[in-house]
């Protein structure tokens, strides 16, 4: 078996393959192989990649203004909704604490980055943090987790559209008020299963922000009408949530990567079943987000020391680390064609398909 998926990373331009049992290396390795200073935050740097990002998105919006032109506008809603995707990976930074070592500091950033492109700083980042608790499981993960078959069969047609075919511009929104297939929750009602109690007043500031924005954009719509917010903000924010769950999605919908059920998942297993990839000129602008296996494995590290622990811990990491150097869109492509659902039984699965089976 690790013959075969060796031979197919290959030829697919994903190299790694895992062996079953226990792990070669331990978390302690790998922290001891990555330099102690990539662990530590900068309040300096980290403030400066923030207000570059805003600096840039006042800048898109003066020229567009100035411009006002049809011909402008589709590539001011590319490059604003890109810039959008930027500021959240910087309150995804924030939630992680990552940002700052001070929490006031990191929560105040989050809410800036978060709350102007509609997100629910404290919600999204709780749901988050159980999804990085329980990567790769196949019971406790939090997002772009697999159904099984049976599960998948029992599926609604409408929401297999949806799921499969129609994702990368609805999933995100689905996921704050629904949360995803065979969940219940929203992000912005503190009684959900997602939070504990004592989270309560957190859900309750984000979710009193996130409306106040929302009244915002309405105020301003009643100001200056339907066109004006698609021109200035709906059509960005779309942009936004497609490249959110595009990169999301394939961060961990991928048919090379491992998932695990009951005892035989642990930690570590699930962190680094997650996968690296290359999107060109955007991975500065977006931070470097697709330079995912250290993040999950050491989920506090800044944004901007990830390539060099990815570095440190790749020889150590060896054919347990999974990069792909696919175009995205043919490894989207492929994603979606094949990764369906897992087996109802096994400890360790895989992503498969009916189209895939059939060959």
């Amino acid at each position: 078996m690790q013959l075969d998926t060796f031979q197919l990373n290959q030829n697919s331009g994903i190299n790694s393959s895992q062996g079953e049992g226990k792990l070669p290396f331990t978390l302690k390795d790998l922290k001891a192989a990555i330099p102690a200073e990539c662990f530590q935050p900068s309040v300096v740097r980290s403030l400066y990649y923030f207000l570059r990002d805003v600096a840039i998105v006042a800048l898109l919006y003066a020229v567009a203004n100035y411009l006002d032109s049809w011909y402008f506008w589709p590539i001011f809603w590319v490059m604003q909704g890109t810039m959008f995707w930027a500021l959240f990976v910087v309150g995804h930074d924030c939630g992680h604490q990552s940002f700052s070592k001070h929490k006031w500091l990191n929560d105040l950033v989050g809410h800036l980055s978060h709350i102007p492109i509609l997100v629910p700083y404290h919600g999204w980042r709780i749901s988050h943090r159980t999804h990085h608790k329980n990567t790769g499981s196949l019971e406790n993960d939090e997002s772009w987790y697999p159904l099984t078959e049976s599960k998948y069969q029992e599926l609604p047609l409408l929401q297999k559209v949806v799921r499969y075919y129609l994702f990368l511009p609805l999933a995100y929104p689905i996921y704050l008020f629904q949360r995803t297939p065979g969940k219940e929750g929203s992000h912005f009602s503190p009684s959900t299963p997602l939070f504990k109690p004592s989270e309560k007043w957190d859900i309750i500031t984000s979710t009193t922000l996130w409306i106040c924005m929302v009244g915002l954009l309405g105020f301003l719509t009643y100001q200056w009408g339907w066109i004006w917010l698609l021109k200035y903000y709906a059509a960005p924010y779309i942009v936004f949530v497609i490249w959110l769950d595009l990169v999301t999605y394939l961060h961990h919908t991928e048919q090379e990567l491992p998932w695990y059920r009951g005892d035989n998942w642990t930690f570590l297993k699930g962190a680094i079943s997650t996968i690296d990839r290359d999107y060109g000129i955007f991975n500065h602008i977006h931070h470097d987000i697709g330079t995912h296996v250290a993040h999950h494995i050491f989920l506090n590290m800044p944004h901007y020391n990830l390539l060099k622990a990815t570095e440190a811990i790749k020889p150590i990491l060896g054919d347990y680390y999974y990069k792909s150097e696919e175009p995205i869109w043919k490894s989207l492509w492929h994603s979606a064609k094949v990764c369906h659902f897992v087996p109802d039984t096994g400890d360790k699965v895989y992503y498969t398909s009916y189209q895939e089976n059939e060959k």
